[in-house]
């Protein structure tokens, strides 16, 4: 998902070899949408907006905690002072419609792959 957002914002930049960019860290932290699934379960008989919301409020407390470990190592492959929306430099505000879409897909997800396997 990271690979593709940055190869297509580099379109923005008139890049058109469109590189995409992530960190290993990325990884173990994609990782814990493992611990999404049960809150998918519990929310499912929400209303989207709400359901969407409580994605974006999840992600952005995992970016923000993460961030700020990793920060403390020195090694948080993310920086977002520069932006107005973002809070300490670690998550974006801006990105809350990102990051909605993004739980309703993670959401899709985890149902068709709880159908196929309990099938």
């Amino acid at each position: 998902m990271e690979i593709l957002w940055t190869g297509l914002n580099s379109l923005l930049k008139k890049d058109y070899k469109m590189m995409g960019t992530t960190s290993i860290w990325m990884f173990f932290i994609y990782g814990l949408a493992v611990f999404m699934a049960p809150v998918c379960d519990i929310l499912i008989r929400f209303p989207v907006l709400v359901r969407g919301g409580c994605y974006v409020l999840c992600i952005f407390v995992i970016e923000y905690i993460t961030g700020t470990l990793l920060k403390r190592i020195h090694v948080c492959p993310w920086d977002y002072s520069a932006s107005r929306f973002s809070v300490h430099g670690l998550i974006r505000l801006d990105f809350a419609p990102v990051w909605f879409a993004a739980g309703l897909i993670f959401e899709k997800a985890h149902l068709l792959l709880r159908l196929i396997y309990t099938s």
